[in-house]
C-alpha cells in the first residue's frame, strides 16, 4: 500500500548540531585579553596585538583547552624512519607550531610524547594538527592520512614511514 505525501510519518530523529564550547560567541562585546598567554580578542578574532590595560581580562579558548586537557587534534607518528630521526622530526613539529601560532594564536600543541618508534601529540585546534601532518608528508614523504571528528571540531592525523 502506498502512502500519500500527507500521510507520511514525521517521527524521524533530528540530529542536533554539536556545539564547540571552547569556540565562544562570534562577537564578544569588547576588547579582551587572555590572562594566561596574552592573546587579544578584537574585531572578531584572536591576535597577538598589544593593547592598553583597559581590556577585559579573560582566558582564551586555547588556554581553556590546555587547562582542561581537552584536545581538538590528535597526531600519531610511527615507523622505523621515525626511530632514527626523532630530533629532526621534533624540530620540524616545533617550527610548524611556531609558524601556525604566529598566524592563529588559538592553534597550539598541548602535549608531545615521544618514545622509541612512536610519537603522540595533542593540539588545541584542527589547523595545526593537519599542518603538522602535511609538513611531515612534504618533508619526509611516507603515509599521511587524517580524519575529521565531531563535524570538523576535531581531527586525527596519522603519519608513518
Amino acid at each position: 500500500m502506498r502512502m500519500r505525501n500527507s500521510q507520511r510519518r514525521n517521527d524521524k530523529l533530528i540530529k542536533e548540531k554539536r556545539k564547540d564550547t571552547y569556540r565562544g560567541k562570534n562577537t564578544l562585546p569588547a576588547i579582551q585579553t587572555c590572562t594566561s598567554c596574552g592573546a587579544v580578542f578584537m574585531n572578531g578574532r584572536w591576535t597577538w596585538n598589544e593593547i592598553e590595560n583597559h581590556a577585559i581580562k579573560t582566558m582564551c579558548p586555547a588556554c581553556r583547552r590546555i587547562s582542561d586537557n581537552y584536545p581538538a587534534g590528535f597526531i600519531e607518528i610511527k615507523g622505523r624512519f621515525f626511530e632514527g630521526h626523532e630530533k629532526e622530526i621534533e624540530n620540524l613539529i616545533r617550527n610548524t607550531e611556531k609558524l601556525e601560532k604566529n598566524e592563529r594564536p588559538l592553534e597550539r600543541i598541548i602535549s608531545m610524547k615521544l618514545s622509541k618508534g612512536f610519537a603522540q601529540l595533542t593540539t588545541t585546534g584542527v589547523h595545526i594538527a593537519r599542518r603538522i601532518g602535511e609538513a611531515l608528508s612534504r618533508s619526509y614523504q611516507g603515509n599521511f592520512t587524517f580524519k575529521y571528528l565531531n563535524g570538523e571540531k576535531g581531527i586525527r592525523v596519522y603519519w608513518e614511514r
